[in-house]
Order: C-alpha cells, then sequence, then structure tokens
C-alpha cells in the first residue's frame, strides 16, 4: 500500500486528482494540517470492519482461558481510553 503525505491545502487544490490516484493506482493520502495529520483518502477496497464483522470473526475463535482473560483485559483498557468527543463536529 502506497502512502503519500500532502496537505490539507494540497488536497483541496487536487481533489479529483487525489480521488483518481486513489482508486485507480490504491494510494493512500494522509492529509496534515499544521504538520499534524487530520485526516486520510482510503481506496474504497480497504474497508474497515464493523464492530458486528469484528463480533461474527471472533465468535468462531477458540481461545484459551488465558488467552480470554488477556484479551478480555486489553478490552477494558482500550475501552478507558476512548473519550466521546465534546463537539460530534470536530
Amino acid at each position: 500500500m502506497k502512502e503519500t503525505v500532502i496537505t490539507v491545502t494540497e488536497a483541496a487544490r487536487n481533489f479529483a486528482d487525489c480521488i483518481n490516484r486513489a482508486h485507480y493506482q490504491g494510494v493512500t493520502f494522509v492529509l496534515t494540517k499544521n504538520g499534524t495529520p487530520v485526516a486520510r483518502i482510503v481506496p474504497e477496497e480497504k474497508k474497515r470492519c464493523s464492530g458486528a464483522e469484528l463480533a461474527k470473526v471472533l465468535r468462531r475463535v477458540k481461545l484459551s482461558e488465558e488467552e480470554a482473560a488477556a484479551w478480555n483485559r486489553d478490552l477494558r483498557e482500550a475501552r478507558k481510553m476512548l473519550k466521546p468527543p465534546t463537539n460530534r463536529w470536530e
């Protein structure tokens, strides 16, 4: 997977080209603002899985008691780190 870092301004000026390159060449664009990554343009075929899809796959996985406990512990720790945005439009 090829990743190209560009500014938000560059992406705005060349939006159609970015979309075409993502679609036809599989390029992922990382958009930056003031040097900080803020967004990505990712080809559609590289979908992320939903929570429901993940749950469906995990039901088929056979974990030992130790692995299941570790998974549960890691999941609880990850959930503690999640914070809802104060402004849903940000």
